[in-house]
């Protein structure tokens, strides 16, 4: 950082890695090959875009911060095997990422991370596996049981999709500047397509109102109350069922009984 000028920025969610003993726990927990297409999201200084290089067939590195261009390009130079995307991620065209990415291992800034990882989800058909240091309420989030009071619609939309799981939690002091907040490596294994956009939109409805029964959440977003009902009765839930208390494989049923 003294060599390149940098300092962090906060209204960025920067906080660099600066322990490498980490890293061998994250290629790890990815499960890395010489196959793998790697997808980085948060760049940083490089400190984990070199680890993947060394490991992976390819690994798209993907950073917002301009600022942040020679450090990355001077970690990532010497591999060549590594594209350097000067871009936001939520805005990207990852679809267009050639070669596609496998997977996704990156240390997610902390205001983007739960999109990153849904967009990514949504988006990369072929991503099979997502090793991430995100904060510890997002990662909690993602992998929150039903009728729990973290489980909402970030939890449904990952869960329809794959196998979430809190892997361990990180240090602040792996960090610089250490954070305000903890920190946990979560993993998500996908174990079907992502939800299609009808399905995400009635997630969304039915957790609109999160106090209300989810026939009346969906209703106040314009949908329709008695079909809701009838179709929560018709898979056996109660009519005046909350949206926290359905599973991810409920709401697809309930989903595909409205359709």
């Amino acid at each position: 950082m003294k060599a390149f000028g940098i300092r962090p920025n906060r209204d960025l969610g920067q906080n660099f890695l600066i322990d490498s003993n980490l890293l061998e726990v994250i290629s790890r927990a990815a499960e890395l090959g010489g196959d793998d297409v790697v997808l980085e999201v948060g760049g940083g200084l490089g400190v984990l875009s070199e680890h993947l290089a060394e490991r992976a067939r390819h690994v798209h590195v993907v950073e917002l911060d301009r600022g942040l261009e020679e450090a990355l390009r001077d970690a990532t130079d010497p591999h060549a095997n590594v594209t350097l995307h000067l871009a936001d991620a939520v805005k990207l065209d990852l679809s267009a990422l050639d070669p596609a990415p496998t997977k996704v291992v990156a240390n997610l800034p902390y205001g983007v991370a739960a999109t990153v990882i849904l967009r990514t989800v949504e988006l990369l058909g072929e991503v099979t596996t997502w090793v991430a240091m995100v904060q510890k309420e997002v990662g909690e989030r993602l992998a929150a049981p039903p009728g729990s009071s973290a489980y909402g619609i970030p939890s449904v939309l990952a869960q329809l999709a794959c196998d979430v799981k809190v892997i361990r939690p990180v240090s602040r002091t792996v960090f610089f500047p250490v954070p305000n907040v903890d920190s946990v490596l979560v993993r998500l294994l996908r174990t079907g397509a992502a939800p299609e956009p009808s399905l995400r939109a009635l997630v969304q409805q039915g957790f609109a109102h999160r106090r209300k029964a989810l026939a009346r959440s969906v209703a106040l977003k314009g949908g329709d109350r008695d079909a809701v009902r009838a179709a929560l009765e018709a898979l056996g839930l109660p009519a005046d069922a909350r949206a926290e208390t359905l599973a991810p494989a409920q709401w697809r049923a309930l989903h595909e009984r409205l359709a």
